[in-house]
């Protein structure tokens, strides 16, 4: 009997709890690592892979993504957490809620999640967990059998969809929400969920700091004023248009409404998701500095960081909230690489171009939100961090150690004696452009085609199995939903 299940040779492995790059080897055990080190015999392994020196990543912790949002989610399950294994991603936290879209139902999570899990399981290629949005009064209630029974420890708000249309324009909310009669979506339901959690928090104190609420920043009011000023005054179209119906102090104010609650309400634990502006990220740490005993953690997607309202698809770029100019990318890097943003994620929301397009392709506000992104995630940061003088070290901080942590993937998140052995073998020299047609997701477009990222990922291990070989998703589903209780 072999010592080790799998030995993985000359590597250089990046570390993001210990900051370091050392090259040496990697040995596998029952699916966790057991030891790294140089030259580990080879015969003491019944599989040995050399590695070429490459980089060995911890494997990307994707905390930001939307399986089942446009598609059935047991189809999104399979083909976009094969596109994730692609991006070296090996655990993938979504995000799922009541109402229109994903189940399309409302009513308790009592009946609700373990839908969601059955309709799940057995399908995903990487490990898997979700965040859920309490979307009505009776699911606050239901906070701590979440958490209890379901292992999960992350909740989220979105601000707008009191009164703001999910795709730009206002909509009939109550039928969008499939809510309770006479029920509100809106800042004191936010206050109540906010409080609800905390009760949960102070009565689990073992699990306190790993229970956290998510926050989508943007104001609907601000928001439904500026799309109607924007298509009445008809002089911007595309991407640039709808960056102006949602303006970046749309998301600054919300930032800041839902830092007071939290300091109201007494909830330390806050994440200000997706924040794609320098407005938004101002708001953040002014909020921060005000409130210094609620524990923020800002958030910055991929799409936000690589494309802009000029160099994206000029329709299928539409995600909320919206791509901006240059000088927001170039202000968000700068937050970036001053260590002032937690986690890079992709928000992957797979939306086919029979959904995406409306009957007139070419209006914005037409278009449904969001895209897909999780393939690119870690070669793209990797990419354009080394461009821009980001650490290996902080690139795995950014992508796996800080969101693992987070959210209480305690397994995840490092590569290290007792941690599962999620592995993403990346190629920093081997240039490649982006290409739709290349991914393993559904949709048929990309809002970041024809970019140009320096590094690829080659091989993919999922505690342990390879999942990517070459560029290439191998093998039958091995994900497995990941309770973190």
């Amino acid at each position: 009997m072999s010592e080790f299940e799998l030995l993985i040779r000359d590597v250089r492995v990046v570390r993001p709890d210990t900051g370091t790059v050392e090259a040496g080897d990697i040995a596998v055990w029952q699916g966790r690592v057991a030891r790294i080190g140089p030259e580990i015999d080879p015969t003491t392994a019944a599989t040995v892979v050399e590695g070429g020196g490459r980089l060995a990543f911890p494997g990307a912790v994707d905390a930001h993504q939307h399986w089942g949002i446009y598609n059935p989610l047991e189809i999104d399950s399979e083909s976009e957490s094969r596109a994730s294994a692609q991006g070296g991603v090996t655990t993938g936290v979504t995000y799922i809620r009541t109402g229109q879209y994903y189940l399309n139902k409302g009513g308790d999570y009592a009946d609700f999640f373990p839908e969601v899990l059955a309709k799940s399981e057995g399908r995903a290629h990487v490990d898997y967990a979700f965040h859920v949005a309490p979307m009505q009064r009776s699911h606050i209630d239901e906070l701590g059998t979440l958490v209890d029974e379901f292992g999960v420890t992350s909740f989220k708000i979105f601000m707008f969809y009191g009164s703001h249309g999910l795709h730009g324009r206002s909509q009939d909310q109550a039928s969008f929400l499939m809510t309770p009669p006479g029920e509100r979506y809106d800042i004191a339901h936010f206050e109540f969920v906010m409080r609800g959690l905390q009760r949960v928090r102070q009565e689990r104190p073992e699990l306190a700091d790993r229970l956290s609420l998510s926050l989508h920043c943007e104001t609907a009011e601000i928001m439904a004023a500026y799309t109607a000023m924007v298509e009445q005054e008809s002089e911007l179209s595309g991407l640039a248009a709808y960056s102006a119906s949602r303006p970046p102090h749309s998301e600054g104010l919300a930032v800041t409404i839902a830092s007071y609650l939290a300091h109201e309400t007494g909830l330390p634990t806050i994440n200000l998701l997706h924040l794609s502006s320098a407005k938004a990220v101002e708001a953040a740490l002014t909020m921060a500095n005000a409130f210094p005993h609620i524990d923020f953690r800002r958030e910055v997607t991929l799409g936000h960081l690589l494309t802009d309202i000029d160099t994206a698809h000029p329709v299928g770029g539409k995600v909320n909230p919206p791509l901006r100019p240059r000088d927001d990318v170039e202000a968000l890097w700068r937050h970036v690489l001053a260590g002032e943003v937690d986690w890079v994620v992709s928000d992957h929301a797979c939306c086919r171009d029979e959904m995406k397009f409306g009957a007139d392709r070419d209006d914005i506000f037409l278009a449904k939100s969001g895209f897909g992104g999780a393939e690119y995630l870690l070669p793209g940061l990797v990419s354009e961090g080394a461009r821009r003088g980001l650490s290996y070290p902080e690139v795995a901080r950014l992508l796996a150690w800080n969101p693992a942590r987070r959210y209480g993937l305690v397994t995840k998140g490092t590569i290290a004696p007792g941690y599962d052995a999620d592995i993403a073998l990346v190629d920093p020299d081997a240039p490649w452009t982006v290409r739709a047609g290349e991914s393993e997701s559904t949709q048929e477009y990309t809002p970041f085609e024809g970019v140009t990222l320096d590094a690829r990922v080659t091989d993919v291990f999922l505690r342990g199995h390879r999942i990517v070989e070459a560029g290439r998703v191998v093998g039958s589903p091995r994900g497995s939903y990941v309770r973190r209780n």
